[in-house]
């Protein structure tokens, strides 16, 4: 037993250093942590509604609660009781501001949340819950509200006149927002912007923007963008503006062909005229004075009845809107015949005689690839024609010349293998081929027995060894490559 003890006895003494140290550390977590609790942050947006809750963490008990305040502290630092709640004396708010529009959730010190209604822009700032306890005095929990306002968003165009200054041409505009918003120009006409900002009394800022560049005609119309960032809204706000520039009218005249001859009918001139404000009024004169009796006038149509020297002149167009007036003016000739003109042709036959010589060319490219590779393909592939027969050995220019005699019975007798026999006619030898010449069908030349050869000229009474050499010799043959080449025959 007492060994048993000695064994157990080291442990007691380290579990409870373990739980003494447990107690120490929830004892100051209790201590540390605040008696209030409250949110530290909250957002909300004027007329709505919003909960400050509060509560109080006693531990152990021991505090006595008394009293409860909310107390607001706007940004400037002054603090005001907005709120307080006695459990004998009941609920209080002294604040004027706040009458109506605050009321406790709980009546109860230990859960004293309050909420504020139809709120608005300069409730925002801190709201404080505070305690008055026995015996450890105040305690308090602070909550700060942060008011959100959305941006009253707009934009427009500014119309001005054409020049060589930089104007303002379109204002873009986010107002009454919290936090400020920011203005961006998406613009391609190449000008510049300036934005400035404005703090109202209630905390809310306004941003407006204004788009400047040295208008021409040519930005009449074109479009640029006023895009507005904020935190409250979802996505970007974008609004589209068309310039509006005016200008002058810039004026000129169409329909005369060189070819107004004596006699002509009909032929006329239009005045065009881009403007901004449009033109209010077209005039056609003539520099030489009235317009002649042959001349017609329809709005900015000028159309001369008959061609004759009377309209061999000049005429204006001028052109008026709000800003005031151009012109511009042509010369007409007139001649005695009429121009024959040479029409060319049109730009349809054109682009396809164009096509088509494309094509044909693409024709003769391809035929031409595909006869290349044909003659390709036949000089690297094997011969299609039949190669001539091999030279027959064994013959001599004396023996193809030999005049033909009527057989002997020798010569008629059946030749051995390989033995040559010339026929009469003087045709070409025969070789008999059997089991001993197959070398010949392996290209190569058949043995050939010269006895019968040698025999003959004996009986002619010719000595092989007299024979004249230029007689017998074997006349070199042309062998093309593949054919059996055989060495002539050898007299001894």
């Amino acid at each position: 037993m007492a060994r048993d003890y000695a064994a157990r006895c080291p442990v007691y003494p380290m579990r409870n250093a373990w739980l003494v140290a447990v107690a120490v550390l929830l004892a100051a977590q209790e201590i540390g942590a605040p008696k209030v609790q409250v949110a530290e942050e909250l957002e909300a947006y004027p007329t709505e509604s919003v909960e400050l809750s509060c509560q109080f963490n006693d531990g152990g008990g021991l505090t006595k609660l008394t009293q409860v305040s909310w107390i607001w502290e706007p940004s400037d630092g002054h603090r005001d009781n907005i709120a307080v709640y006695h459990p004998v004396y009941g609920q209080s708010f002294p604040n004027v501001a706040f009458k109506d529009r605050v009321v406790f959730l709980h009546n109860s010190l230990e859960n004293p949340s309050i909420r504020i209604s139809n709120l608005r822009m300069s409730d925002a700032g801190r709201y404080t819950c505070e305690y008055a306890t026995y015996p450890t005095g105040n305690e308090q929990g602070t909550t700060t509200l942060i008011m959100l306002s959305k941006p009253k968003n707009s934009a427009n165009g500014v119309t001005v006149q054409a020049g060589t200054k930089s104007v303002v041409v379109a204002r873009c505009e986010a107002a009454d927002a919290k936090p400020a918003a920011t203005i961006e120009w998406l613009a391609p006409v190449g000008g510049n912007h300036s934005t400035s900002t404005t703090s109202g009394p209630d905390g809310t800022v306004t941003v407006r923007s204004e788009y400047r560049l040295v208008p021409t005609p040519a930005d009449n119309g074109r479009e640029v963008i006023c895009r507005v960032n904020q935190k409250t809204q979802k996505q970007p706000w974008v609004y589209p503006i068309k310039l509006s520039v005016e200008y002058l009218p810039s004026v000129s005249i169409e329909g005369y062909d060189h070819n107004w001859y004596v006699g002509r009918s009909d032929a006329t001139l239009v005045c065009l005229a881009n403007a901004n404000p449009e033109p209010t009024t077209i005039t056609w004169t003539a520099a030489s004075g009235p317009l002649p009796e042959t001349v017609v006038v329809e709005g900015n149509k000028l159309t001369v009845r008959k061609v004759d020297d009377a309209v061999n002149t000049t005429f204006i167009c001028e052109v008026k809107n709000r800003l005031g007036s151009s012109r511009n003016q042509i010369t007409t000739v007139v001649i005695e015949e009429e121009r024959q003109l040479i029409q060319g042709p049109s730009t349809g036959a054109v682009i396809g005689a164009i096509l088509g010589a494309l094509i044909f060319i693409c024709i003769v490219i391809i035929g031409t690839i595909f006869f290349i590779r044909n003659r390709q393909e036949d000089a690297e592939g094997p011969p299609k024609h039949k190669p001539p027969p091999p030279v027959k050995a064994g013959s001599s220019t004396e023996m193809l010349n030999k005049p033909s005699e009527p057989p002997t019975a020798t010569e008629t007798a059946p030749l051995s293998p390989g033995e040559v026999y010339y026929e009469p006619t003087g045709r070409e030898p025969v070789t008999n081929l059997d089991d001993e010449t197959t070398g010949a069908l392996n290209g190569r030349a058949p043995p050939v027995k010269y006895e019968k050869e040698r025999k003959d000229h004996a009986a002619d009474g010719h000595h092989s060894n007299d024979l004249d050499s230029s007689n017998h010799e074997v006349p070199a043959a042309n062998i093309s490559r593949g054919e059996s080449f055989v060495s002539p025959a050898m007299y001894v």
